[in-house]
């Protein structure tokens, strides 16, 4: 059975891998499915036909279970049994004595330990329709705004639940999210009330793209450091050109307001900004500061799509680049801020000569 558009079995694997087990069995009689994402990840396993001897602690788990990573290392850590948050007991714990009895019996001595994440078990298919939904549900971000939590995600979640079954990667999704975007500014440079609304609709479907590329990275496991950068780099390069593209068509609208220095000051400030974040990337690369790791994911953020298209069809986009020309430098100062009080007293010897 597949959750997903993966196999059980390799949601399984992957999350047992990432969970830290060095050496991954797979006790089955019959011939396993086709494990693409263990496979493509490089992760080694040997499958048997009969329960290995247990002689050190040994996570055990059940084919029949979704689970995620996080709470296999809460079961490592703490050596215990897994609970769904309904207070069922789940097929996974650690064994850390041989085999001597049933496993059943042998899992309910162990302490407890309530799942944080997705624990669902698998019946049927019934409970895979419900698995996934939990799966999907999972992916939603703290920082999601209010137009991302109720219609940019699922909105997006359609589109990602086909893509799971094609060969499109996520950062193939970023890619089209980003060159939307810069069709959208085109639309906007064209300095018409009806391309105006053009590119802000555009916008908009490229902001549901934008939440697609990182929902299918995590559910696909295909997470990586270029999907992060394409993301960063390609969120603000649209935003640049949103900005300046604004400004030029209300240029060429004759607008009375001063769009020309007011485009200019949004464009430099998101530049700014993008120097800022790629500085705070690096920071977190060697370094934990969670304060500017969800000031970094906020600018993934675009709830301001709605109020693009509200101001396009009110014909107002001035106001908007009011608010970009002064909001992008008081991101960047604030960004700054955190990642300069975020660091260890100890890292100012780093910046020694």
């Amino acid at each position: 059975m597949k959750v997903a558009g993966l196999p059980i079995l390799d949601r399984l694997i992957v999350a047992a891998h990432r969970a830290g087990a060095a050496q991954i069995s797979v006790v089955s009689s019959k011939p396993l499915p086709l494990l693409p994402r263990t496979t493509a990840l490089g992760i080694s396993f040997q499958s048997v036909a009969d329960m290995p001897n247990i002689e050190q602690p040994t996570l055990v788990l059940s084919t029949g279970l979704l689970v995620q990573a996080a709470d296999l290392k809460a079961l490592v850590r703490n050596r215990g049994r897994l609970i769904g948050r309904d207070g069922v007991p789940l097929p996974a714990g650690v064994i850390t004595e041989p085999l001597v009895r049933d496993l059943e019996e042998q899992l309910y001595q162990l302490p407890e330990v309530v799942a944080q994440g997705v624990a669902e078990p698998i019946t049927g298919a019934s409970s895979v329709s419900a698995a996934s939904r939990a799966l999907w549900g999972s992916l939603a971000s703290s920082l999601d705004g209010v137009v991302d939590k109720y219609f940019n995600r699922p909105v997006g979640h359609i589109l990602s639940k086909q893509l799971v079954h094609t060969s499109v990667s996520p950062n193939q999704v970023s890619v089209a999210a980003s060159l939307l975007g810069l069709l959208s500014a085109w639309l906007f440079a064209g300095g018409s009330h009806d391309a105006a609304v053009l590119g802000a609709i555009l916008f908009q479907l490229s902001a549901i793209l934008d939440a697609v590329d990182g929902d299918l990275a995590r559910v696909m496991f295909k997470e990586s450091a270029l999907g992060k950068w394409l993301d960063v780099v390609g969120d603000q390069v649209v935003h640049v050109a949103v900005f300046v593209a604004i400004g030029v068509g209300l240029y060429r609208a004759g607008s009375t307001a001063p769009v020309v220095p007011l485009a200019a000051s949004a464009g430099v400030g998101v530049v700014i900004s993008l120097i800022v974040v790629v500085r705070g990337l690096k920071q977190l690369e060697s370094r934990s500061n969670p304060r500017s790791q969800r000031l970094i994911e906020s600018t993934a953020n675009r709830d301001f799509s709605v109020l693009v298209i509200v101001l396009a069809l009110l014909d107002k986009l001035d106001w908007f680049l009011w608010m970009s020309a002064v909001g992008v430098h008081i991101f960047w100062i604030a960004a700054l801020v955190v990642q300069k009080t975020g660091l260890p007293r100890n890292d100012k010897t780093e910046c020694a000569p």
